[in-house]
């Protein structure tokens, strides 16, 4: 299936682990894709991509305010339109980015379709002019693709049509080939897996504190580098000295870590590493966060636990590590929910979907 025009995509920036979805997009689009990106604020560290099959346009962002009220502004973006003169348009359905509704008028006024990507619209704290000018915000898409099925619940909350939302399960890795089964089903030291970027919001210091208390012979190993590398590995030489930072890896470097590990704990928000957890049949703990989890970690696969909450992680931890059987098993599920229904190329069908439709 694919679309039989040309598509534009904007992003406000053009990470590196975007970049096997986008081009998967683009081999989908008969007369090609371009994509509209600009460079993030120094301070996100956010690693740039550089795509072969879209053809990657700069935007000059304009980054105005921080926290709660940044805000950006995308100079050049109806010139690109112009210039690449597409038959559809897709956007970050986010209304801090300041020149996305001029584009889309741009776009409508000439008979055009627009589609909103997004994680969802949460209720805020507050009364009922935030949620109308949400619905406003959203209103202005002639269709939505929601990162997850909460997301797509939230939209239809505000009264867009339901029938115009598409649910693309966000993903950053392709289908796996290969189920890894060489791990054996009882285990006299179980190693416990955190991969990401060292920073408070992750609680890793929570993770190093739970396998001291827990008393188990844990191998902890953390991969990744941040601003906590320092503060943390002094914590763990006083807490628990058999953890193990290894630094920053990525792509094929990861692999042997992967495969070492019986567990994989993400104690804090975000993290793009649990999908690729599962697909090396790794059973897993995740914190609760914008929805993406609740599509990815079952019952059968791992537990959702409470961001911020110290006791959930450790009771967690022991009941998972109870029984190593069982996480054998939850692994295998892991791995068929990444393979059958939640990977890149799924989400290409998906959006390929809301094109046509």
């Amino acid at each position: 299936m694919k679309f039989k025009g040309k598509l534009a995509l904007q992003q406000r920036v053009l990470p590196s682990y975007r970049v096997p979805f986008f081009d998967l997009l683009a081999s989908h689009c008969e007369n090609g894709m371009t994509l509209f990106a600009g460079q993030a604020r120094s301070e996100e560290m956010i690693a740039g991509g550089s795509t072969q099959l879209a053809v990657h346009v700069e935007a000059k962002n304009i980054h105005l305010l921080n926290g709660k009220f940044y805000l950006c502004y995308q100079q050049g973006f109806i010139k690109w339109l112009e210039e690449s003169n597409p038959d559809a348009l897709i956007v970050e359905a986010n209304p801090r980015y300041l020149s996305t509704p001029s584009a889309v008028k741009w776009m409508q006024k000439r008979g055009r379709k627009v589609i909103g990507w997004g994680l969802g619209s949460p209720s805020p704290t507050g009364e009922g002019l935030g949620v109308r000018a949400r619905a406003k915000f959203i209103n202005q898409f002639d269709a939505m693709i929601a990162y997850s099925q909460r997301g797509a619940d939230e939209y239809a909350q505000l009264g867009f049509p339901r029938e115009k939302i598409f649910v693309a399960h966000n993903s950053v890795s392709s289908k796996p080939e290969n189920f890894f089964d060489r791990r054996p089903q009882t285990v006299d030291h179980v190693t416990i897996l955190f991969v990401g970027r060292l920073q408070e919001r992750k609680r890793i210091d929570s993770l190093i504190r739970a396998c001291a208390e827990i008393k188990l012979n844990l191998r902890l190993i953390i991969v990744g580098d941040g601003p906590e590398k320092d503060f943390l590995q002094t914590l763990a030489k006083e807490m628990y000295p058999q953890t193990e930072f290894v630094g920053a890896k990525h792509g094929v470097e990861l692999k042997p870590y992967f495969e070492q590990a019986d567990l994989f704990v993400l104690p804090g928000t975000g993290g793009l590493a649990v999908q690729e957890a599962m697909s090396y049949g790794l059973p897993v703990i995740v914190a609760k966060g914008d929805g993406t989890q609740d599509d990815l970690v079952r019952e059968k696969n791992g537990w959702q636990i409470e961001p911020e909450n110290y006791e959930a992680l450790v009771s967690t931890m022991k009941e998972a590590l109870s029984d190593v059987k069982r996480l054998r098993e939850m692994g295998k599920e892991s791995f068929r929910i990444v393979s059958e229904e939640i990977n890149i190329q799924k989400m290409v069908e998906v959006f390929i979907q809301a094109l046509n439709s």
